[in-house]
C-alpha cells in the first residue's frame, strides 16, 4: 500500500466529519429573509430543470435523476411539516427539522468524495481508464445524489415562500 493511499485512508473520516460540523451550522435558528427563500426556489428548479435537460438522451439516467427530486421533494416536504416557525416583533425566524437536511447533504457530499477517491484509484491503476466527464454526471449514483439535494431544497424554498405569504402583515412601528 502506498503512503499516498494510506494517508487518503485516515483523511476520508476526518473530512467526512468536517462536512458534517459545517453542515450543522446551516440548520439553527435563523431568520427568514425573502429573498434567501426566492433564490433557493429559483435556483435549484432551474438547476433540476437543466439538469433534466441535459439528460433527455440518456432514460436510466434521467430516471433517476426523477426519482432523486422525487425523493427530495417528500423529505423537503415532510422537513417543513417539522420546522418550527416563530415571529419576534417585526422578524420572522425558523428552525428547520435538521436531521433530513444534513443526510441529503452528506448523502451528496459522499457522492462527490466517491467520484474523487474513483478517479484517484484509477489514476494508481496499472491500467488506467479514461473517466469522461458524462461518465461520472451521468452515473446513477450522481444523477440520484444530485436529485435529492435539489429537490429537497427547492421544496424547502418553495415552503418557506408559502409561509412567509400566509403571515399577516406586522404592524408599522412609529
Amino acid at each position: 500500500m502506498q503512503l499516498t493511499t494510506l494517508a487518503l485512508l485516515i483523511l476520508i473520516p476526518l473530512l467526512i466529519w468536517r462536512v458534517y460540523m459545517r453542515l450543522r451550522q446551516f440548520f439553527v435558528r435563523q431568520e427568514s429573509l425573502m429573498w434567501k427563500h426566492w433564490t433557493g426556489a429559483v435556483l435549484f428548479s432551474f438547476l433540476l430543470l437543466v439538469a433534466a435537460g441535459s439528460l433527455l438522451g440518456d432514460a436510466p439516467a434521467l430516471a433517476t435523476l426523477g426519482a432523486g427530486a422525487i425523493g427530495g421533494g417528500w423529505l423537503g416536504f415532510f422537513t417543513l411539516k417539522k420546522t418550527r416557525f416563530e415571529t419576534v416583533g417585526r422578524r420572522y425566524f425558523f428552525k428547520p427539522y435538521d436531521r433530513f437536511g444534513i443526510l441529503v447533504c452528506m448523502l451528496f457530499a459522499a457522492r462527490v468524495l466517491h467520484i474523487g477517491v474513483e478517479l484517484y484509484m484509477n489514476r494508481q491503476s496499472e491500467f488506467p481508464q479514461v473517466i469522461t466527464r458524462e461518465m461520472v454526471l451521468r452515473h446513477p449514483l450522481s444523477c440520484i445524489a444530485f436529485g435529492l439535494l435539489a429537490g429537497y431544497l427547492a421544496t424547502f424554498s418553495i415552503g418557506m415562500l408559502r409561509w412567509r405569504r400566509a403571515q399577516p402583515p406586522l404592524p408599522e412601528l412609529e
